[in-house]
């Protein structure tokens, strides 16, 4: 069975090395709207916990406003760390077109209390990792900046790996803001590049 959140990225092996320059400039916007979809996600994630532990039931619209804010946090990401070049759009919505796509299942019909209950201790392991990936994630931002700057392309082996990581960040978002109960795979066959998108200028 496939795990129930899903993350692809689109490979473009050309950059354009004045976007990829400016790029946390040009990010500071989203950082900034993502900072307040962040505060209003946490404290209704603190209420879905409530409602779970309660009901066993993840309310449809607090869920849909979760995995609005996982699928947003997750682009912001991408983008900041250069494996699109796609200025991405001010909402969690799903959005075929967009070049990284998050796509979530939807609330199961019961959830364990018990799960939910002990999240935050069940969550440790995936913190660690979580921790790795993202140094991850970074050096090869860092890595993948210079070599636009240089190259105007994106390596290949490079951009494979920063899916990854950026691909397990995201699915561990998803744990931790109640949107699965299962602990996320290090990699599945959507933790992949899902082709060649349109190639942009160097």
């Amino acid at each position: 069975m496939s795990y129930p959140v899903s993350f692809e990225a689109d490979y473009a092996e050309r950059r354009s090395r004045l976007s990829a320059f400016f790029r946390l400039i040009l990010a500071i916007p989203h950082a900034i709207l993502l900072y307040i979809f962040g505060i209003a996600a946490g404290v209704l994630v603190v209420i879905a916990w409530f409602a779970i532990v309660i009901t066993g039931r993840y309310p449809k619209g607090l869920y849909d406003f979760a995995s609005g804010f996982v699928r947003y946090l997750s682009r912001f990401v991408a983008y900041t760390a250069l494996l699109t070049d796609a200025y991405p759009p001010f909402n969690g919505s799903d959005d075929a077109s967009y070049p990284v796509r998050m796509s979530f299942a939807g609330p199961l019909e019961r959830y364990s209390r018990l799960k939910t209950f002990f999240r935050a201790i069940l969550a440790i392991p995936i913190m660690v990792l979580r921790y790795v990936m993202t140094l991850m994630l970074e050096i090869g931002a860092v890595a993948a900046w210079f070599i636009i700057l240089v190259t105007g392309r994106m390596p290949r082996g490079l951009f494979d790996l920063m899916v990854l990581a950026n691909s397990y960040t995201a699915r561990s978002d998803a744990y931790l803001f109640l949107l699965t109960e299962t602990y996320p795979p290090f990699q599945d066959e959507h933790t992949r590049g899902a082709g060649v998108a349109s190639q942009q200028p160097g």
